[in-house]
């Protein structure tokens, strides 16, 4: 019980953290509304560093601090047990959201940059829609990437640090995938940044509801469960999400060298840190 005084002192830290990354799908819509020369590539190498930075991080940094928190608590067979089950638990729960929710693709801007709002009235609802349900998956998704984020920096900042850059790289393509849509229906620049930006709110709303929920009980026993199913819920993104969309933007190739880097980086971090 020794820690819990440490992750309350940390937890301003952690929500600054999970704020930022929260946020960030205000860089993509920018980039889709401002930039004038978008390179898919950059976004897809991008994508595929964070997707080996979360990968690396999930299997040899989260995974053992939840087995080794679960065993002190249960012992190490049944520790071990609970782990698995929690964290294949995390990915039940984002699988179980893909299946709920509308799926959101991102639409890329012109590559010119100009104003791409279009003239057919039933095109123009059929991407504001789009647009306003991919704000809304894309707000449900981002509730447990925001309780991953703030558990892992309320355990240890600098891990936390790694983890908040993954997830707001992340979270580039999907404000994309609610500006630019909303941008091409009706032209309007700033109605399609707020939306994007307010989508990212979700993340640290999830941080707080999960730090209320989890705050009576939380021990060695329910962290090593959260740790488990954090690590799940961020495998899950890596596969279904991250790796998917890294291979659309750029090549199978450069999606390998990205998640390579990124897992060498990370490891590299944790070595230097520890």
């Amino acid at each position: 019980m020794d820690t819990l005084p440490a992750l309350n002192q940390n937890v301003g830290f952690a929500l600054l953290l999970t704020l930022a990354a929260g946020l960030s799908t205000g860089i993509g819509s920018l980039l889709g509304l401002l930039n004038r020369r978008f390179n898919p590539r950059i976004l897809g190498l991008s994508l595929s560093f964070s997707a080996g930075v979360m990968l690396q991080v999930s299997f040899v940094e989260i995974f053992p601090k939840a087995r080794s928190a679960l065993s002190a608590a249960l012992g190490n067979q049944l520790g071990y047990g609970w782990s698995v089950v929690a964290f294949f638990g995390g990915i039940a729960v984002m699988a179980g959201l893909d299946q709920l929710l509308p799926s959101h693709g991102v639409v890329l801007p012109p590559a010119d940059g100009r104003s791409a709002a279009v003239s057919n009235g039933a095109e123009s609802r059929t991407l504001m829609r789009m647009g306003l349900f991919s704000a809304l998956a894309i707000a449900i998704h981002n509730f447990p990437e925001g309780l991953a984020t703030f558990v892992a920096a309320l355990d240890n900042p600098r891990l936390g640090i790694g983890i908040a850059l993954a997830i707001a790289i992340h979270n580039i393509p999907e404000g994309l995938a609610i500006s630019a849509p909303i941008h091409y229906a009706t032209g309007k620049r700033s109605q399609a940044f707020w939306l994007s930006f307010a989508s990212g709110l979700a993340e640290p709303l999830g941080a707080l509801l999960g730090y209320w929920l989890l705050l009576p009980v939380m021990g060695p026993l329910a962290l090593g469960m959260i740790f488990a199913s954090v690590g799940g819920v961020m495998v899950y993104i890596c596969l279904d999400e991250l790796l998917p969309a890294a291979q659309r933007y750029g090549s199978h190739h450069q999606m390998m060298a990205g998640v390579l880097a990124g897992m060498l980086v990370m490891s590299l971090s944790l070595v230097l840190l520890a």
